[in-house]
């Protein structure tokens, strides 16, 4: 995941699977109905303590994983997998 809309969707996925409503996840967190509103709908940008929390309640952990790791390199792969922002913003 790169942007802000893959983390959205990747958290809407897993709330739709948790069994929780968005209230009850937004309630657990501790967040503003805004604030769950703008992680769900991603095209906001949210603090990484938001980040945390949503995670958490969804039984989500983040990882930072090396580059080399998230494109593929240590598994022998040539074609970087996961795509930098940098790398998307010089796409024609």
């Amino acid at each position: 995941m790169t942007t802000i809309t893959d983390i959205s969707q990747s958290l809407r996925a897993r709330l739709k699977h948790s069994g929780l409503t968005q209230e009850a996840l937004r309630q657990a967190a501790g967040l503003s109905r805004q604030t769950a509103v703008n992680v769900f709908k991603g095209t906001e940008d949210f603090k990484l303590s938001t980040l945390l929390a949503v995670a958490d309640k969804l039984g989500l952990e983040l990882v930072l994983l090396p580059k080399a790791v998230a494109r593929g390199e240590a598994l022998g792969v040539s074609e970087p997998v996961v795509e930098t922002l940098v790398q998307r913003a010089l796409k024609p």
